[in-house]
């Protein structure tokens, strides 16, 4: 049985989880209004991955005896300044991620609770392929520059990529 201290935790990590997935849905309809069909796919595929996220713990919490309380998320922004802007954004916001992510494996061992620990270093592991990822993408748009060819090459690059999944 989870303490109510974690079970407190695991619920706002999934309200973050689901967050996430908001946030990157909203930077794939902005980049979908720019003709960015590449960018847009990548981020859906974001998308689903931290639906995927807030349900693996949604499902641990239910396995082990505790209660999932689903709570209100903030609207996400609908406009950006740029796809190099969305990138930067989506590298800071994964760090943010990561912090939340040992935080909760701090309060993890902090009450004892062994599965809960390794039931979070998934969740570490994925953090550290989510920032890579994200810092690789950013630093190729900065070589890149910001238009013509060179957005239209990362948009098809980003679109191969996520349809690898």
């Amino acid at each position: 049985m989870l303490s109510k201290t974690l079970q407190d935790a695991i619920n706002e990590q999934m309200k973050h989880e689901i967050e996430s997935a908001y946030l990157y849905l909203a930077m794939s309809a902005y980049c979908e209004s720019k003709n960015l069909p590449g960018m847009a796919t990548w981020l859906r595929i974001q998308w689903q991955e931290e639906l995927s996220h807030a349900m693996k713990l949604f499902a641990y919490m239910n396995a082990r005896g505790g209660r999932a309380v689903l709570k209100a998320i903030d609207q996400p922004p609908a406009d950006f300044a740029s796809p190099r802007e969305i990138f930067g954004q989506v590298l800071k916001h994964e760090q943010k991620v990561t912090a939340m992510i040992n935080k909760l494996y701090e309060t993890a061992t902090k009450e004892g609770d062994y599965a809960t620990q390794v039931e979070l270093q998934w969740f570490i592991t994925e953090q550290v392929e989510e920032e890579k990822n994200a810092t690789e993408i950013l630093q190729q748009m900065e070589m890149a520059g910001e238009g013509g060819i060179s957005l239209m090459m990362m948009d098809r690059q980003l679109g191969a990529r996520a349809a690898k999944g």
